[in-house]
């Protein structure tokens, strides 16, 4: 695995604004929501919505098109902008949109800005927005054509109430997926909340038929906007995430229903984030290298970013008495390695799980069932966050580089016998030991053996094997000394068999062991 492209350490991006109030945010992402209070939008750095419910959230308040292209675009530590990871899956559960001029502020982010967020929203993002934050996901607020400042994430119509500095009812449908979250006082209508020259979405035109509508504007004695879409929802299949936007600004209460109206808005969009995408089913002992870089193009290859996680697949057939999964990174950052039956592998959620800190990782296991199991694997590194800056481990922005491998012994289930698919590393014993184990193996065939011991993060510590071994099984009485003959640190260690046989033909095992003194 070759190490490309470190980056400085300091960053230099302004008007940021970091929260977390929480650290138990949905697992995989750097932050449950980044806030567009950008160029010509309102640069609101205190959402109460997402504050009182604990989501952690990124606010970018500016109204330099410089910092607003640095942060949402890219700058020279960070190729991909804060939206995305490497591999352009989104590095947010969603992004909410201000308020304020959507014609301005989608001409402000150019094309390649407006492009970002579309990519954000097509990998799995949410997108939930108010009054301009609704305006820009549509195609036009007019009756023909696609507007070029617009997002078009949302392939239907707004029309303009024309309603300014003011205040609109909104009433719930009683099918309406805010009601999962909130009564609103069972009379199923919310009052008083401002409004100023915002939308509503067209359903005589251009009208997705997988839009829900979530409430309806009622106004006293302005009856032309009565019974049209206020707030709607958006979701077409389950790889992208949902939008729900309202035409009005629920996001300024702090108290109250018009509070609860954009909670609604941010859980329920929330709730509908992407499917995570599988990179690959792992073969039995091949070797899998995520290395690349964003302009590779190629992100099933591509390197990991901050908090995120990477997910594979593995077919484990009936009878295998045990899972090795080897993880290697590059030195200086912390990972951690799941695997799971039949759904991703999660923390909190995996059957077996590798969490100590460092970038070299194996998971051993009896798998309890056959068929397909989940493999995550987590960067746990992260930028140190400021006001005004990302700092620390900047470099983990443009991603790390590890390579994974799974292996498992094939089982003839007619007569019981294990059938090595190249070779077997058993278990050493005892284990664990003071001074000395015994380290059994067997190989198909006459090959060369390199057997080796790997400290936690992945420093070769000692060479026990190097040589031609003939086929059969092989037992090594071994005392635990580096390679200069000093007795090795009481800890956890990694042993690693490689083995190649005399077609050519290479695979590797590993298992972990701890010394004690």
């Amino acid at each position: 695995m070759q190490i490309q492209k470190l980056l400085p350490a300091v960053a230099s991006i302004a008007f940021l604004n970091i929260t977390s109030p929480l650290d138990a945010q949905t697992p995989g992402f750097f932050r449950d929501i980044f806030s567009d209070g950008g160029v010509h939008l309102s640069p609101n750095l205190y959402l109460d919505a997402a504050e009182s419910l604990g989501l952690s959230i990124e606010y970018l308040g500016t109204s330099s098109t410089d910092v607003q292209d640095e942060v949402m675009i890219s700058n020279e530590f960070d190729s991909n902008g804060h939206l995305l990871y490497p591999d352009g899956a989104p590095r947010f559960r969603m992004i909410y949109t201000n308020g304020g001029s959507s014609t301005n502020h989608g001409y402000s982010l150019g094309a390649e800005g407006r492009d970002r967020v579309r990519a954000f929203y097509a990998a799995g993002g949410s997108y939930a927005g108010s009054c301009a934050g609704a305006f820009i996901t549509s195609l036009h607020y007019e009756d023909t054509g696609v507007y070029t400042p617009y997002y078009h994430i949302w392939p239907g119509r707004t029309g303009r109430t024309h309603i300014l500095d003011s205040y609109t009812g909104h009433t719930i449908p009683g099918n309406s997926p805010l009601l999962d979250y909130y009564d609103f006082g069972g009379d199923h209508f919310i009052a008083n909340v401002r409004h100023n020259g915002g939308c509503w979405g067209r359903e005589d035109l251009d009208f997705p038929p997988e839009t829900e509508i979530l409430t309806r504007y009622f106004v006293q004695g302005i009856s032309v906007v009565n019974e049209k879409a206020s707030t709607w929802a958006y979701k077409p299949d389950s790889t992208k995430g949902r939008i729900v936007v309202t035409g009005s600004h629920p996001e300024s209460a702090s108290s109250g229903e018009i509070l609860n109206m954009m909670q609604g808005i941010l859980l329920y969009a929330l709730d509908g984030v992407g499917d995570p995408t599988v990179k690959a089913t792992l073969a039995n002992g091949e070797t899998r290298v995520m290395d690349l870089y964003t302009e590779d193009d190629l992100p099933e290859y591509t390197c990991i970013g901050d908090k995120q996680y990477h997910h594979f697949t593995i077919g484990i057939p009936p009878g295998a008495p045990e899972v090795n999964i080897e993880m290697y990174a590059e030195p200086g950052f912390d990972f951690n390695l799941y695997a799971n039956p039949d759904t991703y592998a999660f923390e909190g959620e995996a059957r077996h799980t590798s969490t100590m800190s460092g970038p070299y990782h194996i998971l051993s296991f009896e798998p309890e069932e056959s068929g397909v199991w989940y493999i995550g694997v987590e960067c746990a590194t992260t930028v140190d966050e400021f006001y005004t800056a990302y700092t620390g481990q900047t470099e983990v922005l443009n991603g790390v580089a590890y390579e994974i491998t799974a292996t498992w012994d094939v089982v003839d289930v007619a007569d019981g016998l294990s059938l090595p698919s190249d070779f077997k590393l058993y278990q050493n014993y005892p284990n664990p030991f003071n001074p000395s184990t015994t380290i059994n193996y067997e190989l198909p065939g006459a090959g060369w053996v390199n057997l080796v011991v790997y400290d936690v993060n992945g420093h070769e510590i000692a060479s026990i094997i190097d040589e031609q071994v003939f086929g059969g099984i092989h037992s090594i009485q071994w005392t635990a000394r580096d390679h200069r003959g000093a007795s090795l640190e009481a800890g956890i260690y990694i042993l690693k068999m490689r083995f190649r046989d005399a077609a050519g033909g290479s695979s590797s095992q590993v298992k972990k062991f701890t010394l004690l003194k």
